[in-house]
This record gives C-alpha cells, sequence and structure tokens, in this order.
C-alpha cells in the first residue's frame, strides 16, 4: 500500500487536503474507490478515519480522505451547506475521472456530517456512488429524536450500511430502526453496544477502542463483498 498526500481543487482559489490510499497491485482486479469524510468536529486525520484507510486499503480498496474548506483553514465551524456539497462533488470528481485510478466504482461513506451531507446529495442526484455507509448518523438534534431528520433517506435507492452506538445522542436507536424499516432499498445495521456518536465506550467497558475500529473495519469489508 502507498499513501500520498494531495491537494484537490474545490472552487475558484481553493483547494482542500486529501490523502489516498493505494493498494499493492491495484488494477489487477476490479477496481473500487472509497472515500471517507470527516464530520464537524473533526477532520481527515481522526483516529478512527485513519483507521478504516488504512485497513481498507490493505484489505484491496483504495481510499480517499479529505478536509472539508473550514478545517482546511483551521476553523470549527462547518460550511455552508453549499461548500459542503461543493467540496464532496470535487473529491468525487477528482477520484472519478483521475486517469490514474479509474476505479470502476466509487463508495461514499462519511462520519457524522460528511455522510449526511452525502446521503442528502445522494437522494438529490449530486452524487451517485454505488453504496453508502455511515459511521454515526445524525438523524436527529440531541433531546429531539421525535424530529428526525429523515426525509432524504427515503429517496435514496442504493444499498446502505449504517454504525450506531447506543448512547449516540444524535441518534435513538429505536428513532432509527423505525426509519430503516421503511426505506425502499437494501441497508444493513450495525450496533455499538455502549458506544457514544463516535462509538466511544464508557471507561468501564471491557472492549479497547482499537477493538471497535477493527469490528467496523471487518463489518464494512464484508459488506462491500457481498
Amino acid at each position: 500500500m502507498t499513501s500520498t498526500r494531495i491537494m484537490i481543487p474545490v472552487e475558484e482559489k481553493e483547494r482542500v487536503s486529501a490523502v489516498i490510499a493505494v493498494p499493492e497491485r491495484y488494477g489487477e482486479r476490479k477496481k473500487t474507490g472509497i472515500i471517507i469524510s470527516h464530520g464537524a468536529g473533526n477532520d481527515m486525520n481522526n483516529s478512527m478515519i485513519v483507521f478504516l484507510a488504512k485497513g481498507l486499503a490493505e484489505a484491496g480498496y483504495l481510499t480517499l480522505r479529505f478536509n472539508f474548506p473550514y478545517r482546511e483553514k483551521g476553523r470549527k465551524k462547518p460550511d455552508s451547506q453549499h461548500e459542503l456539497v461543493s467540496a464532496w462533488q470535487s473529491v468525487y470528481r477528482y477520484l472519478k475521472e483521475n486517469s490514474e485510478f479509474k476505479p470502476d466504482k466509487i463508495v461514499a461513506t462519511g462520519k457524522s456530517m460528511g455522510g449526511r451531507v452525502a446521503a442528502q446529495m445522494s437522494a438529490d442526484g449530486l452524487l451517485t456512488p454505488e453504496r453508502l455507509v455511515f459511521f454515526g448518523y445524525p438523524l436527529h438534534a440531541p433531546g429531539k429524536k421525535d424530529q428526525p431528520r429523515d426525509t432524504h433517506l427515503y429517496q435514496i435507492t442504493i444499498p446502505m450500511l449504517f454504525f450506531a452506538g447506543t448512547r449516540d445522542p444524535f441518534c435513538d436507536m429505536t428513532t432509527l430502526k423505525d426509519v430503516l424499516c421503511r426505506l425502499d432499498t437494501s441497508w444493513d445495521l450495525e450496533t455499538i453496544d455502549g458506544g457514544d456518536h463516535s462509538f466511544n465506550l464508557p471507561k468501564s467497558a471491557e472492549t479497547s477502542e482499537s477493538e471497535v475500529y477493527e469490528r467496523i473495519l471487518n463489518k464494512t469489508v464484508e459488506w462491500l463483498g457481498h
């Protein structure tokens, strides 16, 4: 596996950092590219994102993780929806049209906000991945499980994989399962017992952070292989 840091143009005079990991002997079989987007409070160097990018590349998938513009500029407040969409489109286009890699298909994934934006774009036809993977989906605001932001999910027709912690204040498990049962496409759900929005477990838990990440990685690889 080779890992390279690159800069991807987003809009006029603006670029974002990205890291692309190419597995050994890439191109000898059907090529799949996986884009990993980060959440509102972190960036592409988030420990889970780095772990997954490396693990997926070792499993044979080309991976690309990137920063949204606001993190590139060192800001904490997320970009507008327009800017987030523009960044996602630019990164997707870069991978799809890059003559060096030419993936046969692309899977869009994301932690929290990054995954939500990818879902909304897929529903609106602004992004056309083969599959979607969500590492902690922000289904509703904390304390407002009766107001799920789910309308766009029912418009998606490609397979989706959700990872959810049972202590996630942004994704009540009962509400999520109710939404999933009404989706008009195939889906899978992997529950992290005791996990919060970032899959952190209580201090009393016997399972380590790396073991949780390994479980998420293994499930993703298994699901992608079906």
